[in-house]
């Protein structure tokens, strides 16, 4: 199977067309009469809970990614937008202003939080119209590293995306700074948006660029490189890859001191491109994954996909010493620099040298003990299989694209096993709303996990947070032509 294209590989089962693709984030019941839903009714605090509160303004704006001046959509004028800090058990109030010209959401990526808080339109909520507010309300349970971002067509490929951190109040904090780096890759603004990539890689079949075919600049499609571990790993070819909003030419910069511990929360806010993070002259300590601990585990470079975020330590050097994140299978790379001394500056184009030993895989790590998902006999075994190919350009999961395939139904208080399935030659970033799952094999918590070409993995997780939830790749242009599915419990 490694030696078939992506593009010429149709596989059985998908029983879709080329026309009419859905919007695969923003419409849930594509037939019939569309669910309305109201205003949510605030949220309770109980005695001595905290509050968090922050406003947002989704709109136009102009963004400097350090030279490059590009026209797009953000929360304010900076992107990443504002971080969000709370403690775990806080109640959280955010309220959105959409003064962009369509509709929004926000959904809280990795929070397994009150369902009407999803930010899912369709599913969730109704649609944030332009012009008009909405005011969010949950509690984060869990500590963790998490970032928030539209949910409603392919808005995240714009400046659409910022932190939320959960801090763990019991955690002693053995590190002498802290720092968050978001990673992105950037086309809105150069030439074309995001939605015209969508509609090029829809028309196109995934294969002609804005010159035709070999026209790859400017968010064009790209073939990919089809080597290991990832194969085929994206659509689209970027002009621009960003840490903290910031191109390799002009980038953002940590200060530390030689010796110290710094812990980095890593985010991997891009649409198409699994990035492969190494920090130049250091090793690397992994901590957490997906906000949850794990087994300390040492490497000098790892891959983190599409919505996966990991928590790193390191012991710092005495230099300047680039940070860099190579996407995988495409030219270019994202790069900030750690100062802890004088040294000069590394060139935007520095390939550090633990980018090409041993690289981790997400999925490989072990969970720390507390974390650990406890082993029990499934209730309910459900087939969760991901379609599609590349011309046309067609993805869906158990046969179908999203509003045609059939809801995965479960019971509350279930341990649901999903025995995931790529039947496809590209590698895609799995992602469940509302849930943490563990990894059979070790019981490793998620919420988001790359599945490679033609690999399977069983997960299993508790149905302990009723609702209509989302199940998706989180490469949004699969996404958008239907590579997603409705997890709803029975009532």
């Amino acid at each position: 199977m490694t030696n078939l294209s992506r593009r010429s590989l149709l596989l059985a089962g998908l029983g879709v067309t080329g026309a009419g693709l859905l919007s695969a984030c923003s419409v849930s019941q594509p037939t019939g009469t569309a669910t309305t839903f109201g205003t949510p009714g605030p949220v309770p605090t109980t005695p001595g809970q905290r509050v968090t509160t922050a406003s947002l303004v989704a709109q136009r704006t102009t963004l400097d990614l350090g030279g490059p001046q590009v026209a797009t959509w953000a929360y304010g004028d900076t992107a990443p937008g504002p971080i969000i800090r709370a403690t775990a058990g806080d109640l959280i109030r955010v309220t959105l202003n959409n003064q962009l010209p369509a509709d929004t959401s926000i959904h809280w990526h990795g929070i397994a939080l009150a369902n009407a808080a999803d930010g899912v339109p369709g599913m969730t909520q109704d649609p944030i119209r332009p012009g008009t507010s909405y005011a969010y309300e949950f509690v984060a349970p869990d500590p963790g590293t998490y970032f928030y971002h539209p949910h409603v067509g392919v808005q995240l490929d714009r400046g659409l995306y910022a932190p939320l951190i959960v801090e763990d109040p019991n955690e002693p904090g053995d590190y002498d700074h802290e720092y968050v780096v978001v990673l992105d890759d950037w086309v809105d603004g150069t030439g074309r948006t995001p939605d015209e990539v969508l509609e090029q890689l829809i028309a196109g079949g995934g294969t002609a660029g804005p010159g035709g075919m070999g026209g790859m600049d400017h968010g064009s499609m790209g073939m990919g490189s089809g080597t290991a571990p990832f194969g085929d790993a994206g659509d689209v070819i970027y002009p621009h890859y960003l840490i903290n909003g910031r191109v390799p030419a002009a980038p953002d910069v940590f200060e530390a001191k030689p010796g110290q511990r710094v812990r980095l929360r890593i985010i991997n806010a891009g649409s198409d491109t699994i990035f492969t993070v190494a920090l130049g002259g250091h090793r690397m300590t992994v901590t957490h994954s997906d906000g949850f601990p794990v087994q300390p585990t040492e490497t000098g470079a790892f891959y983190i996909g599409m919505g996966e975020r990991y928590d790193v330590v390191v012991t710092l050097q005495d230099g300047v010493f680039p940070l860099v994140a190579a996407p995988f299978g495409k030219e270019g790379q994202a790069m900030a620099l750690i100062r802890t001394g004088a040294g000069s500056v590394p060139a935007a184009a520095v390939r550090p040298a633990e980018l090409t030993g041993p690289v981790l895989l997400g999925a490989e790590l072990m969970p720390a003990e507390s974390a650990r998902l406890a082993s029990k006999k499934p209730d309910a075994v459900v087939a969760f299989q991901l379609n599609g190919q590349m011309a046309p350009y067609q993805w869906g999961i158990n046969g179908a694209k999203f509003g045609q395939n059939d809801p995965i139904m479960i019971n509350q208080g279930q341990r649901v096993r999903l025995n995931l399935a790529n039947m496809t030659m590209m590698t895609h970033p799995v992602h469940i709303h509302g849930h943490t799952f563990g990894l059979i094999n070790s019981g490793l918590r998620k919420d988001t996990v790359l599945l490679r070409p033609m690999e399977t993995m069983a997960v299993e997780l508790q149905a302990d947070n009723p609702g209509d939830w989302a199940a998706h790749c989180h490469n949004i242009y699969h996404a958008e032509a239907g590579m997603m599915i409705a997890m709803n419990y029975r009532v």
